[in-house]
C-alpha cells in the first residue's frame, strides 16, 4: 500500500557529508510527520530526527547541529543532509512515516535502510 525508498547512504570519511533522501509513495491521504531513524550493530534503533507536515523539527542531541531534516511536503520526500560525520554515526539509517492511508487508516511505515559508512 505504501512504499517508502530511500537513496544516499555510502561510505564517507569523517569529516565529510553525505545526503538522505526518501520518498513515500502509495495510498496515502495525507502524512502527519516522516523522520529518520538509525540502528548501529549490537545496538537498538534510534531517532535521529523527525519533521512534521508543520515543519517543527526535532533532533536527537548526538546530531544537533550536524544533521538538518528538510521536508517536501507536495513530493512526499524527506530529506537528511548530515555534515561533519564522524565514526559513530556508522548505521544502517531508516525512513519513517506517520501517514493516513487513501481508506481512512492511520499507520507507521518503514523504508528498507540505507548504510552510512564513516571511516578513514
Amino acid at each position: 500500500q505504501v512504499q517508502l525508498v530511500e537513496s544516499g547512504g555510502g561510505l564517507v570519511q569523517p569529516g565529510g557529508s553525505l545526503r538522505l533522501s526518501c520518498a513515500a509513495s502509495g495510498s496515502i491521504f495525507s502524512i502527519y510527520a516522516m523522520g529518520w531513524y538509525r540502528q548501529a550493530p549490537g545496538k537498538q534503533r534510534e531517532l535521529v530526527a523527525t519533521i512534521t507536515s508543520g515543519v517543527a523539527t526535532n533532533y536527537a542531541n548526538s546530531v544537533k547541529g550536524r544533521f538538518t531534516i528538510s521536508r517536501d511536503n507536495a513530493k512526499n520526500t524527506v530529506s537528511l543532509q548530515m555534515n561533519s560525520l564522524k565514526p559513530e554515526d556508522t548505521a544502517v539509517y531508516y525512513c519513517n512515516a506517520d501517514l493516513r492511508l487513501q481508506l481512512g487508516a492511520r499507520s507507521t511505515w518503514w523504508g528498507q535502510g540505507t548504510q552510512v559508512t564513516v571511516s578513514s
